[in-house]
């Protein structure tokens, strides 16, 4: 049956654009990796350039032309830019606005008033798997950045303390649990149940968004101690009179209104089920993360600006100061995701699959390691899920319905491991927290190393009782 699989998936899969073998390829992945870290960490190119070069040995490496080589980086770029930039650009937006108008202010002094420091970090992983059951990760962070880098500013807190718990929360919805892309693709391909899928990866999730969230942000906070970046934190406008800062509660509720339109949609998707259907094809629209990013900020303009007193001109003049500071990051994650689309194109991922074949293992371990390695191959979370899961599909054909739920999840807690320097959300965060490499792979690169760890585990445990 896996053989099955393995090649059926061969025979969908685009033509990779060199020939070489399993171990030629390997040492090219390995080599590519390489000159990206000396490149950043030894010789301090920036990290844009590296990875353009890093992508361009990477195919050298490999034997592959280099025209292809090309285009295969532009592709990854553009296609990345492309999904993830204009959410960015979005983001930035809005969190200027909270910024300007002082309603980040007025929510970090609520949040500050109502949580002490032992409860902050729980606070904020809470906060954050809320807003990020519905959400992108990419989208989840950059509405919760501002607030983070707020948070650690006024609160006297670690970076890492604050924000940890919020990458966890983030980062374990995205994994875990549907409506993201990659939970609903393995749901697809071994054909589980939706509804329990959802209801264990709650169970699932609240252990492992726990341990790496907040009880990791501790030893986080110790191994890289940094303040909130200058460059990044949303400079306050002193001369804001305080009576004008928008109210909690429209400041609260612009910020939200993403989460709800697309937490509308997915619940449409999933009750109508109907793509022909009206309704349905409304709320795909509105609940789309462009659509209802630009929503929120277009809200924003009233419920933040216009409530501030902001004149016309000076609305003008904070939009276009707050994207500026994003050039750079758009590069960076950007040529992360060329870097991505090389590794893909090469084909490491078949490679991975071909490789993984002949694995006696059980099932759900199965699919946990060939996640784990494809993830770390590829850089893809997403990727990674549907190769596992169109991989381990034939075994769902004998188990009970908890069981093909629990597979989806161990491919889903796989599908986060080790996140390094060929995913473009490594260089997301790095860029947003003002991190060398080494401290994002401290921080960032072990938090997802424990949400997969612990959740694979907790997956296991629970096939014991089902």
């Amino acid at each position: 049956m896996t053989r099955l699989s393995v090649e059926t998936l061969a025979a969908d899969a685009v033509e990779p654009i060199t020939s070489a073998g399993h171990a030629h390829l390997g040492l090219a992945v390995l080599a590519g990796i390489a000159v990206i870290v000396v490149l950043i960490t030894k010789f301090k190119l920036h990290a844009f350039l590296a990875l353009t070069v890093g992508s361009l040995a990477l195919g050298a490496f490999a034997g592959a032309p280099l025209d292809k080589t090309i285009a295969s980086f532009t592709t990854g770029l553009g296609s990345t830019v492309s999904g993830v930039g204009v959410l960015i650009a979005l983001g930035a937006v809005l969190g200027k606005l909270l910024a300007d108008s002082g309603g980040a202010d007025r929510i970090v002094d609520t949040i500050l008033a109502r949580a002490n420091g032992r409860a902050m970090p729980w606070a904020m992983v809470l906060i954050a798997s809320v807003i990020g059951l519905p959400l992108f990760f990419e989208v989840g962070v950059v509405l919760l950045i501002p607030v983070v880098l707020m948070v650690a500013r006024r609160g006297n807190f670690s970076l890492m303390r604050i924000g940890i718990p919020a990458l966890a929360g983030l980062s374990v919805m995205h994994g875990l649990i549907p409506p993201h892309p990659g939970p609903l693709a393995a749901i697809d391909a071994v054909d589980a149940d939706l509804g329990l899928t959802l209801a264990l990866g709650l169970i699932v999730a609240i252990p492992t968004v726990i341990v790496a969230g907040p009880l990791f942000s501790r030893y986080a906070a110790r191994w890289v101690d940094v303040p909130a970046p200058e460059r990044m934190v949303p400079v306050v406008d002193e001369d804001q009179d305080p009576d004008k800062r928008p109210g909690f509660g429209p400041t609260l509720a612009t910020m939200l209104l993403p989460v709800v339109l697309m937490l509308a949609k997915a619940l449409v998707d999933i009750v109508v089920d109907d793509p022909e259907n009206s309704v349905q094809r409304v709320f795909d629209v509105v609940g789309s993360p462009m659509i209802a990013l630009l929503a929120a900020v277009l809200v924003g303009l009233f419920t933040l600006g216009r409530a501030a007193g902001f004149t016309k001109e000076r609305l003008s003049s904070t939009v276009e100061k707050s994207l500026a500071p994003i050039a750079g990051i758009l590069l960076i994650v950007g040529a992360g995701g060329g870097f991505k689309q090389t590794l893909i194109d090469s084909g490491v991922g078949q490679m991975i699959l071909e490789i993984s074949e002949n694995w006696s293992i059980p099932a759900l371990l199965l699919a946990w390691l060939i996640a784990v390695v494809i993830r770390l191959a590829t850089g893809s979370a997403t990727v990674a899920t549907i190769s596992a899961a169109g991989l381990v599909a034939p075994l769902a054909a004998g188990m009970s319905p908890a069981e093909t739920a629990l597979l989806v999840l161990a491919i889903g807690a796989g599908s986060v491991f080790f996140s390094h320097v060929n995913d473009a959300g490594f260089w997301l965060v790095k860029e947003y927290f003002g991190l060398s490499v080494g401290q994002t792979i401290k921080t960032w690169s072990v938090m997802e190393t424990l949400i997969s760890v612990v959740g694979g585990a907790t997956v296991l445990l629970l096939s014991l009782f089902v």
